[in-house]
């Protein structure tokens, strides 16, 4: 059979880079690629790639390689490895099987540029302020007063600039002008790492700022950030990572001849403090522009009055290329309403609970104070700023010039629905106020649809949470006096958060910073980067689920991103955490020692004590043991590490049937009669027959009706619930806890009016007032987990081997739903799964992206194989769709 070439590959990415990165860290970068259309039955045989490297020196290679292989997913790099400032432009096209195979058009040009990858590359020195300032250990309130310093120097370029390159990091935030104009658009820059281990730098082309010869000039604005600022809960502290701020930068020109010429951070540079009075994360910002410094970071300013800069010596082998995107400015809301109060307050509602931070274009004589605060419900028709805790959220502007101008607060971030304005002049025009929503610029890859309004606006909730948390690292919250990387969070929430967005950088470089911890304190701590943190986080005691997040979340990439480097990485930390619960379970391989979270936040907890959750927490530790074991089990195999592969599974055994003697009766039902218990059980396999799972299941359905739909589980159990149900059988149970309003449910938030999934399921109490406990918040993800159900189960769209290489479809329609559906950007391309029930008919539409196939898995149907393509099937309603409570689950559940 004559085969027509298939469409040219698109998408050409390094690693996990987006399109046109500079400064990326790797030598011998993977490239990944997407056909997106083939002729029926084509298959890649082999790949060509086309390029050049383009060198410091001037010097150029070019590079070409065709490649037999079906791989299409971070396949190694074709060529030399790169070297520090190379850049880097190639395209790539594909060849199918058989005599008649043709090539494929070529891609478009995919580029990218190395930045720098050894210590000796860098000549800059960490500068900033040379006055001694307050250290947190020594005042914490002295430290909260320390003013932002400025840093400045002045350059001569004699000759056009070809091209220049800025890379610039800092202990604290900056934020970098030149000549006046601020560079990049990135925020809250370089980010939060363990920076004794890592510290990130960016890489900027300002080529643009430097083009005309002449003199120059660089000026950096710092802040404490998270490096040295107040963190944490219970009061929080100060100088976490270090008592010093700095900038390090290098600025590195190519001249209109051909040389080169560096200017970088050093005993020159000079300092002070400008417009900026304070700013800290929670704090807020105070910004008096009466302050300011006009021409600071232009050339020709005069500086004698400013104090040489300090000079602190860093390793600098800990710098390293970010993984992934950083954070912007993602999108803009304004206000959907707007309250003037009788004294002159503007209280404004922006419609949708969110991370950023407000964007106004005031006017008014010098002096005037306009005062910003922030919060995510109203009580009593006030901002409601008790959840914040010890979080003022608040920003503060004082004005120099009469006349309109803009100003947006540059080194916080709040969460926030509503906004409260004081000391506005003059009437509010419909662009004088924005609000900047802020988080890591990840692409947005999943979307999922259905005929329930409430359950689309749940699922809108989920990727707002994701979206208000995913800012740098992956945090529970956005708005109180904690916004830590929790560890028990993220490992159940990444499924979701990787079929929604492209996190596979972000998380990569997140659990560098896991590993590093891990290392320093003998375990997983409960939040990474590890700060004090109250009076009981120990970071040296293990706690399950946040522990696992060692094991489960690498995996959880791998079956998303198919990134094996990434799970060989890991390895050796997932191993550590196996290898110490392994030893604290002992003989008897049932984790039944050290203080457990478990089902954290179980509805029936009481709110001033959520670790009174009513299944046994060594029930959940013993259960994430044998989860653990046995993922790594299998990461092992897939790395080809067989012994590793045969012992963890013997150990995964071993703990599984400790488990069931201890927490499993004859008949099947798990101690404590709980929700999470059953569930946790037939979702980890931890049943010693098929009489036993099908008793637990029948059991479990049974607890849903005597619950009368309403959910039972926490942390733990609400990630498995539903599919432990629907894989056991009871499909309309799984739907009747989906679509429950009452609380507690999912679906109760959306029916008090909640745009973001909540860290309580009754943060807010029916009464509409806010749940008394301290710890309440309006935006967490974890309980969001339940999407990533919604993708596989209801929409049916799974992946079946990793990175979606191959897809299962398998829907399981119920609820009362009439349609659903999920769209993904999978490595390989778009697919999607879409079914509608009409007229007594199932019709469902799938489209499989070139690359993969997909297993088609129906209700009652024997399972078939789809090429890559649209597919339709239509089938009587009846033979798919579950409708109420089937004779079966009726009798099980006692109903009959």
């Amino acid at each position: 059979m004559v085969l027509s070439s298939p469409a040219a590959p698109v998408h050409v990415r390094f690693e996990h880079h987006e399109a046109g990165a500079l400064g990326i860290g790797e030598h011998s970068p993977r490239l990944s690629w997407y056909v997106p259309d083939a002729p029926e039955g084509y298959e890649q045989a082999r790949y060509q790639v086309e390029g050049e490297v383009m060198s410091a020196d001037g010097s150029s290679r070019a590079v070409h390689a065709v490649v037999d292989s079906r791989e299409q997913v971070l396949v190694p790099w074709p060529s030399a490895p790169l070297r520090s400032r190379d850049a880097v432009r190639l395209r790539v096209r594909v060849e199918g099987d058989g005599e008649d195979g043709a090539w494929s058009p070529w891609s478009g040009w995919a580029t990218a540029e190395v930045g720098l990858l050894d210590a000796t590359d860098w000549v800059a020195r960490m500068v900033g302020p040379a006055e001694p300032e307050p250290t947190g250990a020594a005042d914490e309130a002295a430290a909260g007063r320390r003013r932002p310093p400025l840093v400045r120097t002045e350059l001569s370029v004699d000759q056009p600039v070809r091209s220049a390159r800025l890379y610039v990091t800092a202990h604290g935030l900056v934020e970098v002008e030149i000549d006046g104009a601020r560079v990049g658009r990135d925020e809250l820059v370089p980010g939060w790492t363990s920076y004794t281990h890592r510290l990130r730098y960016l890489t900027y082309d300002v080529t643009d700022l430097l083009g005309a010869a002449g003199p120059h000039a660089i000026g950096a604005r710092l802040a404490d950030g998270w490096y040295r600022g107040h963190i944490g809960f219970e009061g929080g502290t100060h100088d976490n990572f270090g008592s010093d701020i700095g900038l390090l930068a290098q600025l590195e020109l190519v001249l209109a001849d051909g040389t080169r010429q560096t200017f970088a951070t050093g005993p020159g540079w000079r300092t002070s403090v400008g417009e900026l009075v304070s700013t800290g994360l929670y704090e807020g910002e105070h910004h008096d522009e009466r302050l300011a410094v006009p021409g600071w970071s232009r050339p020709g300013f005069d500086d004698t009055a400013w104090a040489p800069v300090q000079v602190t010596e860093i390793d600098l082998a800990t710098l390293a290329a970010p993984d992934g995107a950083p954070v912007r400015c993602t999108d803009e809301l304004r206000p959907v309403s707007v309250d003037r109060r009788p004294d002159g307050r503007l209280l404004l509602d922006f419609g949708q609970n969110h991370a950023g931070r407000l964007r106004i274009r005031p006017h008014g004589p010098a002096g005037t104070t306009i005062r910003l605060r922030h919060a995510e419900v109203l009580e009593d028709g006030e901002l409601c700023t008790r959840p914040l805790r010890g979080a003022a959220a608040t920003d503060v502007l004082v004005l120099g010039q009469d006349g309109p101008h803009e100003w947006e607060p540059r080194f916080t971030i709040h969460g926030y629905r509503y906004a409260e304005i004081t000391g506005w002049v003059g009437e509010l025009g419909p662009d004088d106020v924005v609000s900047r929503v802020l988080h890591t610029d990840m692409e947005r890859t999943g979307w999922f649809r259905c005929s329930e309004p409430d359950v689309e606006r749940l699922h809108e909730n989920v990727v707002w949470s994701l979206r208000s948390n995913f800012v740098d690292i992956p945090t529970d919250c956005p708005q109180r006096d904690e916004r830590l990387g929790w560890t028990g969070d993220i490992q159940v929430f990444t499924p979701t958060a990787s079929f929604l967005y492209d996190t596979a950088g972000m998380l990569a470089e997140w659990l560098r910073s896991v590993s590093a911890e891990q290392q320093r304190y003998g375990t997983v701590p409960w939040y990474v980067p590890f700060i004090p943190g109250g009076h009981w986080w120990d970071p040296t005691k293990p706690g399950a689920v946040w522990g696992d997040v060692a094991t489960l979340t690498p995996w959880a990439l791998h079956e998303r991103f198919a990134d094996r480097d990434l799970l060989a990485r890991q390895y050796p930390s997932a191993k550590a955490w196996v290898e110490q619960v392994e030893g604290l379970a002992g003989p008897g391989r049932v984790w039944d020692q050290n203080l457990q979270l478990g089902d954290w936040l179980d509805p029936t907890a009481p709110p001033e004590n959520p670790l009174q959750a009513r299944t046994d927490p060594h029930l959940v530790a013993t259960a994430y043991f044998a989860r653990s074991a046995r993922v790594l089990a299998r990461s092992a195999a897939v790395l080809g590490l067989e012994e590793d592969a045969v012992r963890f599974d013997r150990l995964a055994d071993e703990v599984r049937d400790a488990f069931a003697a201890r927490y499993v009766d004859a008949d099947g039902h798990v101690a404590g009669d709980t929700q999470t218990g059953h569930a946790l059980a037939l979702v980890f396999d931890l049943l010693p027959d098929e009489r036993a799972r099908a008793a637990a299941a029948t059991r479990l359905a049974g607890l849903v009706e005597e619950s009368g739909g309403t959910i039972a589980t926490g942390f733990a159990g609400t990630p498995v619930v539903c599919d432990a149900l629907s894989a056991g059988g009871a499909v309309t149970s799984a739907y009747r806890l989906l679509l429950e309003r009452r609380c507690p449910s999912w679906l109760y938030p959306v029916t008090m009016g909640a745009t973001t999934t909540w860290e309580r399921w009754d943060s807010l109490l029916p009464d509409g007032t806010v749940n008394p406990g301290d710890m309440t918040s309006f935006n967490h993800y974890a309980l969001g987990a339940v999407a990533d159900w919604l993708h596989r189960v209801v929409a049916g769209l799974a992946p079946d081997a990793p990175g979606y290489r191959r897809i299962r479809v398998a829907p399981r329609p119920g609820g009362g739903l009439t349609h659903a559906g999920a769209t993904h950007l999978t490595p390989y391309g778009t697919a999607s799964v879409d079914w509608r029930v009409s007229a007594g008919r199932f019709v469902l539409t799938a489209v499989v992206p070139v690359g993969t196939t997909a297993v088609l898995d129906l209700p009652g149907q024997a399972p078939r194989t789809l090429g890559h393509g649209e597919h339709t099937v239509e089938l009587p309603a009846e033979a798919v769709v579950a409708s109420g409570v089937s004779e079966g689950e009726a009798s099980r559940s006692g109903l009959a």
